[in-house]
């Protein structure tokens, strides 16, 4: 069925898979009219959240694990059935925010995590030779979906005879059947056959219990939980760090709206940065971005000028397109191809950790009265990030 797509097709369909599954970052979003509607609190939307990521990096360690039992094909499907639970008990909820912890927070998260790990894997099989620029591609439609669907989503919200009961449930049907369509194109090359596209399993090819214990495991997912954290707290700031910097209301709503944008520009940018550049170099420039991010932030909040803050913010958010992008073509080039669903989803683990830092920086601003403080932490990390970093080696 599939045999004539091409791997540029099959980056394509890829992409668009990705681009609907990116829907959970879209939370800030969705949350809204149910908030409202129900009177939930910051802090219960917030573990919604929180419990989101969780599962959505465990949904991919499922995958990873069961790669080698279970096809992509059925992998695919189950992703697709969770997805469309989910998002069906979503849309019928009654006002209850631990059943929409399962239904968003563990369902539909738990589904698209399989996605996530399957899609990336299979497609980035077909590039070899462009890895990086592979998953740039396919982490930029990730990035994307949250301005792409967010904005649909918040559309639908306010049209008469819609709703957010109707939009959740269109939501789950449309992206549960794209997710069925690609279970039947997306699949890895037979590298039995020797696909052009596939060439011979790496030498260095390491299974995951080997991978965890090398020192080089380690020191890459402290890297990466700092830059991701680093990262997702300041664009998760957006629009009130924007008016802290001097902007009106109206002004960082618009602003904030550029923070995906970049976010995905940046993924696409680290991707064709690693096959262009190579390892080391990507490496340095990684870190000299997370280090003058967040201190440009900071002095946009001690000299109070808007429009350094809005370039510190669109630093942060163009760094954190680095983390997936990057860390994908390192468990690739650090570890092989042969076990890279398994060993990517275990890296992908970083998401958990990094994922409470914005809430530790949310009680930071609270005692603090401000965002100085806050960055100066994180300006620390990036520090610490690029001492990590520099020594990280393939062994």
């Amino acid at each position: 069925m599939n045999k004539g797509i091409g791997r540029w097709g099959r980056l394509v369909m890829a992409c668009v898979t990705l681009l609907m599954a990116g829907v959970i970052y879209a939370w800030s979003i969705l949350k809204s009219p149910l908030a409202e509607e129900f009177g939930w609190t910051l802090s219960q939307t917030q573990f919604c959240f929180t419990l989101t990521l969780c599962f959505f990096c465990l949904g991919g360690l499922a995958s990873g694990l069961l790669s080698k039992k279970l096809s992509s094909r059925v992998r695919m499907l189950i992703a697709a059935v969770l997805i469309i639970a989910g998002f069906t008990i979503a849309g019928t909820l009654k006002g209850s925010i631990a059943l929409m912890d399962i239904a968003y927070g563990v369902l539909a998260a738990g589904g698209i995590g399989i996605v996530y790990n399957v899609v990336i894997s299979a497609t980035n099989a077909w590039f070899p030779d462009k890895k990086g620029l592979a998953s740039g591609a396919m982490m930029m439609s990730f990035g994307f979906s949250a301005l792409v669907l967010g904005k649909l989503a918040d559309k639908l919200f306010g049209m008469p005879g819609i709703g957010w009961r109707s939009t959740y449930l269109l939501y789950g049907a449309v992206i549960g059947c794209v997710m069925i369509l690609a279970a039947f194109l997306i699949q890895a090359p037979d590298q039995k056959k020797g696909a052009s596209a596939a060439k011979a399993a790496d030498e260095n090819d390491v299974e995951t219990k080997d991978m965890i214990r090398r020192v080089s495991f380690w020191k890459l997912f402290v890297f990466f939980t700092l830059l991701a954290a680093v990262g997702s707290t300041a664009i998760g700031f957006g629009k009130d760090f924007f008016v802290a910097t001097g902007l009106s209301a109206e002004s960082a709503v618009t602003v904030a709206g550029l923070l995906s944008i970049f976010n995905g520009l940046g993924r696409l940018f680290s991707g064709a940065l690693f096959d262009k550049a190579g390892l080391r170099k990507t490496q340095y420039i990684t870190s000299l971005v997370a280090i003058l991010a967040p201190l440009t932030a900071l002095i946009a909040l001690l000299l109070g000028v808007p429009a350094i803050g809005v370039a510190g913010l669109i630093l942060c958010a163009f760094l954190y397109g680095f983390s997936p992008t990057v860390s994908s073509a390192f468990a690739s080039a650090f570890y092989g191809t042969r076990n890279f669903a398994l060993n990517f989803s275990v890296l992908n683990l970083v998401l958990i950790p990094a994922s409470f830092a914005s809430t530790l920086a949310g009680k930071l601003v609270e005692a603090s009265g401000g965002y100085v403080s806050t960055f100066i932490v994180l300006a620390a990390l990036s520090a610490v990030g690029l001492i990590v970093n520099i020594s990280i080696k393939k062994a």
